[in-house]
């Protein structure tokens, strides 16, 4: 059975730092592109950023590029690395697994995901 869980969520004040985590288990992923999206309160889920299986390449959402890093340790974990944060940044951050790329095209879109993560809150305070 595939699992995809999220940590490292919590309040931070503007300005701050947070990291995600994301284990994923139960088969390999080596082949998967992964990423996170992020959901904010009354608005839809949106992509925030993927990495490819490589672990090098990369694709970030505008809105976070420059202060976001996604990082891969191995197959399975990934980690996203959030810098001066905003309380804009305030969402459910969600990992992805995109089975069905193992590169990276573009972002990533949420017909593309076949596992999710069941969210982490990140609070951004001013």
């Amino acid at each position: 059975q595939v699992q995809v869980v999220e940590s490292g969520g919590g309040l931070v004040q503007a300005g701050g730092s947070l990291t995600l985590s994301c284990a994923a288990s139960g088969r390999p992923f080596d082949n998967d592109v992964m990423g996170w999206f992020r959901q904010a309160p009354g608005k839809e889920r949106t992509f925030v950023a993927a990495i490819g299986v490589n672990g090098v390449s990369t694709y970030y959402a505008d809105s976070v590029r420059g202060r976001f890093t996604i990082s891969r340790d191995n197959a399975n974990t990934i980690n996203l690395q959030m810098n001066s944060l905003k309380r804009e940044d305030t969402a459910v951050y969600y990992c992805a697994v995109d089975a069905h790329r193992s590169v990276i095209i573009g972002p990533l879109g949420e017909g593309d995901i076949e596992y999710w993560g069941k969210g982490t809150l990140v609070t951004v305070s001013s």
